[in-house]
């Protein structure tokens, strides 16, 4: 129990971590200086961990990894969508 405590709440401080990020993003509608391979491959990293998550919560076990990787992909998702909705385009 204290173990899934300590997941939980570590999980929720790393998820949360990237808030910031999102609201520099969204007040200066600019992501000139991150890279969106990084952030893809953080994505695709995390997506795997979620299927371990879900595969773990299946089993009965793992229910606080299981939401706190749901929070960690749904704002590195956020962060994805807005370097792509907010990077520069190329002109020709």
């Amino acid at each position: 129990m204290l173990f899934s405590l300590m997941q939980l709440i570590g999980g929720v401080i790393l998820s949360l971590g990237w808030l910031p990020q999102i609201i520099q993003i969204l007040k200066t509608k600019s992501v000139a200086d991150l890279n969106l391979k990084s952030y893809l491959l953080m994505l695709l990293g995390i997506g795997l961990m979620e299927t371990y998550a879900v595969n773990l919560v299946l089993t009965g076990v793992g229910l606080a990894f299981f939401i706190t990787n749901t929070m960690s992909l749904t704002v590195v998702s956020a962060v994805v969508i807005l370097i792509l909705r907010f990077q520069p385009r190329l002109r020709k």
